[in-house]
């Protein structure tokens, strides 16, 4: 019989800083809703609709990763601004029978034809943002696929059935997917097949408004009964390859049936006693690595929680990882692996340490010196390579009773991806390509069957050899700045998973440091006099999940972002 679902309303830890007065009879003051706790399985994820679908998969008898890739099916269709089966996928897996970590990266490379040349024969000086040339193979079904072979239960058919649902029998649109909906219809009616699939009535559907998407529905049926190779070899791959040369772009059924994701060891640091992991390049996983490097040699705690001198620490660690970012991160193949040990090593983090000013904002940061390596970055290297801060993805994380953890994101890099949607398919096209670099000699530069620089990073935090937090921050360049300060705010001011997620953030970026409200006007004030650039905003920070072990009893505790329209659930 199938357990009831079971939320609790209150708290987890005590905050290590006074409750705030307010309506709120609990005592985590940067929080507006409670931890929830479950004993047998939690799932947090952007939308109710995933996360019920996904703590479904596992009522049934299915565990951590079914109930993973089942959750992020249904991202793929109830959040089509920010994900969908034509973008990419990584994850971090702790398989509870073998007590490890491994790590999954299913993004998706260059067409084999792609050249700098190709672009230079095209009049272009940069990638485009959007249309056919900004589109790299989507891995996100690859990554399913792997992720269900490797530690699944489920076949992809059922996987992928409560997707098929909600895009073939439709489902309402919530507020905030709602609101970005009606920010991208410029984008979305500059291409016929897109405004057609994405405007149907010639606007965005409004809040509460139900959406279908029916060519989807017939996609994900095709991908449940032929799995990943119907994608990748069949007929979705010739369907897609066919709407792509229409368009005179340079996909082909080659670059396709060639693709694959990978199996690897994720990267980590100890911080003040915790390991954090990550995900190596491709990703922007050493940036977290480097800025906690960087941060673990100041007082964090003595300095206090969004004080000036705090914010300045960490705004300036960024800054100097953001310059070795822009610099060294790019497709495995073209980071020597001296330099990836080197960028995350605490000695490297010593040296570039001494960079900071505790009471003034550089200029501007070079990249380090590494030995061996010649960087093509200049004096503007610190300076956010992608231009999104904005949440254009999605990230979930799971755990199961039996101690597996997943956790999980996928994107399609910016709203609505590159704006096409190929053919009759229903399949928007992310636009992931528009990161590589046509400058010669930069190691991001573009090439046949290349990976470009990804910001998509999820998270992961061992205590003594144990499962303690599975978390990620969506939001292109403030994933990594967002995955810094969760860390923080766990270990140095000792929140609970909830706040830690939802606390008052800060986000740097090319025109300069942006805070959320709830960062104070003295602290504001603070980083002003010592040369930075504030301005208070909304919605560019981001979008968090996580789940905490509890490492006295085992009990799982569960937070959600009310940034998003999210929601963590156990039982």
């Amino acid at each position: 019989m199938t357990a009831p679902l079971i939320m609790a309303v209150l708290s987890a830890q005590t905050p290590a800083v006074r409750p705030l007065p307010g309506d709120r009879p609990a005592a985590n003051p940067h929080a507006t809703r409670s931890v929830v706790y479950g004993r047998n399985g939690m799932i947090a994820t952007s939308q109710p609709l995933a996360s019920v679908a996904g703590l479904k998969i596992m009522q049934d008898g299915g565990n951590a990763i079914d109930a993973a890739v089942t959750a992020a099916a249904v991202l793929a269709v109830v959040e089509p601004s920010m994900t969908g089966i034509g973008g990419d996928l990584f994850a971090i897996v702790y398989d509870a029978k073998t007590k490890t970590l491994r790590a999954l990266n299913a993004s998706g490379r260059s067409p084999y034809a792609a050249s700098p040349d190709v672009f230079a024969s095209r009049n272009l000086t940069r990638i485009p943002n959007t249309g056919v040339l900004s589109v790299t193979v989507p891995g996100v079904v690859e990554g399913w696929s792997a992720l269900l072979s490797k530690y699944g239960t489920i076949p992809i058919s059922k996987a992928v059935a409560p997707a098929t649902g909600y895009a073939k029998d439709g489902f309402a649109v919530s507020e905030i997917i709602g609101g970005q909906w009606k920010n991208s219809e410029r984008k979305l009616a500059a291409d016929p097949v897109t405004a057609a699939t994405f405007l149907p009535a010639g606007h965005a559907p409004r809040p509460g408004e139900v959406f279908t998407n029916p060519h989807l529905a017939a996609t994900l049926q095709t991908i449940a009964a032929g799995g990943r190779d119907a994608f990748y070899k069949g007929p979705i791959a010739r369907a897609i390859v066919a709407d792509m040369k229409q368009r005179d772009g340079l996909l082909d059924e080659r670059d396709f049936a060639q693709h694959t994701a990978d199996w690897i060891e994720p990267i980590s640091t100890r911080y003040r006693g915790y390991d954090v992991y990550e995900l190596p390049p491709n990703t922007q996983g050493a940036t977290v690595l480097e800025m906690l490097n960087i941060l673990e040699g100041f007082d964090l705690q003595s300095m206090g929680y969004q004080s000036p001198a705090y914010l300045h620490a960490l705004v300036e660690a960024k800054r100097i990882a953001f310059a070795d970012r822009a610099a060294y991160v790019a497709d495995p193949a073209s980071v020597p692996p001296a330099v990836l040990k080197t960028l995350i090593s605490k000695e490297y983090a010593a040296l570039r340490r001494k960079d900071i000013d505790p009471m003034r904002a550089a200029g501007s940061y070079k990249p380090g010196a590494i030995p061996g390596v010649t960087s093509s970055a200049g004096e503007e290297a610190d300076q956010n390579l992608t231009g999104r801060d904005r949440g254009d993805t999605i990230y979930l994380t799971v755990a199961d009773g039996k101690g597996n953890f997943v956790s999980l994101i996928q994107s399609l890099f910016s709203d609505f991806g590159s704006g096409i949607v190929a053919g009759d398919t229903g399949i928007l096209l992310h636009n992931r390509g528009s990161l590589f670099n046509l400058t010669p000699g930069h190691p991001d530069q573009i090439a046949p069957h290349k990976r470009p620089l990804h910001t998509l990073i999820p998270a992961f935090i061992m205590k003594d050899g144990r499962p303690w937090v599975s978390f990620g921050v969506m939001g292109g360049d403030h994933q990594a700045q967002g995955h810094t300060q969760v860390v923080v705010n766990l270990v140095d001011f000792g929140m609970n998973i909830q706040e830690a997620g939802e606390a008052a953030r800060v986000n740097h970026g090319n025109n300069g440091l942006q805070v959320e409200s709830g960062v104070p006007e003295g602290a504001r004030a603070g980083l002003v006099e010592r040369g930075h650039t504030v301005t208070v905003s909304v919605g560019a920070f981001g979008g968090f999940q996580g789940i905490m072990v509890d490492p006295r009893t085992g009990v799982l505790m569960g937070g959600s972002d009310p940034r998003k329209d999210g929601l963590a659930i156990g039982w």
